[in-house]
């Protein structure tokens, strides 16, 4: 193993992994650990969030992992409640805080809540807490090309990033191509499915089956590098060691044109797994 893993270079300049470790529902000792093995079997990007309640765990884990802190890129994301400009800049200070971090290198906007129509005035807040230095790069997650467009127009700044649903069942084509557009890059949350039903079908598919016997690799590794060719970058979480590696080991091969179409002719237009539209959902 030990494949070198490509990075992108975002629009401000960051260079990111292009696969990143999902730490979502992973807390406490067990969760410490976990995130320590996932740093030291070779992740760098990990993502955390503050509805996550385990920013500290996260924290506590760069402690006790041997990985330097500015090798890591560690990434979390504004609830709701926090959009007005004040209260984001204090929620940004306390994520910092739980994780006993002096900055945080990504952090996103959760959701955009259009409803409440307050995430220009949290966009804000994120542009002015990357000036104080709380943060090196900013982004966003779950918005629409309508939501980027009004922050780039409203502010002059587009996101760096935009972590979205994105597996096979919902491939996020339009998205994809607006968002680079901009120069943002896409982060794929949930590739695998996090447990769907539906989902781990796909992974007994004949046809996903077939491709992973071609390249010798399992089917959630023909998965993972099928977010990769698309250009975007999945954060599997892996409790396990074994399966950590299996997740990154996957950047010494490459899938054909035919492969890819294979897979993503799984989308259809009503593919998203939790019905946690953009345009609709709100999360605070």
């Amino acid at each position: 193993m030990n494949h070198q893993i490509p990075e992108y270079t975002l629009n401000d300049g960051l260079k990111v992994p292009a696969i990143g470790f999902g730490t979502y529902s992973l807390k406490g000792e067990e969760g410490v650990e976990s995130i320590a093995s996932a740093m030291d079997t070779g992740y760098r990007l990990i993502d955390t969030a503050y509805n996550y309640e385990n920013e500290a765990t996260v924290g506590r884990a760069i402690k006790q992992s041997s990985i330097a802190r500015e090798e890591l890129l560690i990434s979390s994301k504004l609830p709701g409640r926090y959009h007005a400009h004040d209260k984001a800049l204090v929620a940004i200070q306390e994520s910092l805080y739980r994780a006993d971090l002096d900055y945080y290198d990504l952090y996103l906007i959760h959701w955009p809540n259009p409803k409440k129509d307050m995430y220009v005035e949290a966009w804000q807040a994120l542009i002015e807490a990357k000036k104080r230095g709380y943060i090196r790069s900013i982004g966003v997650s779950n918005f629409l090309p309508e939501h980027n467009d009004r922050l780039i127009k409203e502010t002059g700044i587009a996101p760096s990033l935009n972590q979205i649903e994105l597996h096979p069942f919902f491939d996020q084509a339009d998205q994809r191509e607006q968002d680079k557009k901009h120069g943002i890059v896409n982060e794929s949350w949930s590739p695998i499915g996090r447990g769907n039903d539906a989902v781990q079908d796909i992974l007994k598919d004949e046809n996903i089956l077939r491709i992973a016997e071609t390249h010798g690799k399992t089917p959630t590794q023909i998965i993972l590098r099928w977010h990769v060719q698309l250009g975007s970058i999945p954060i599997p979480k892996a409790g396990s060691l074994q399966h950590q590696q299996e997740n990154i080991d996957i950047f010494d091969f490459e899938l054909s044109t035919e492969e890819m179409q294979v897979i993503s002719a799984f989308n259809r237009p009503d593919g998203r797994l939790w019905d946690q539209d953009p345009s609709e959902y709100e999360e605070f």
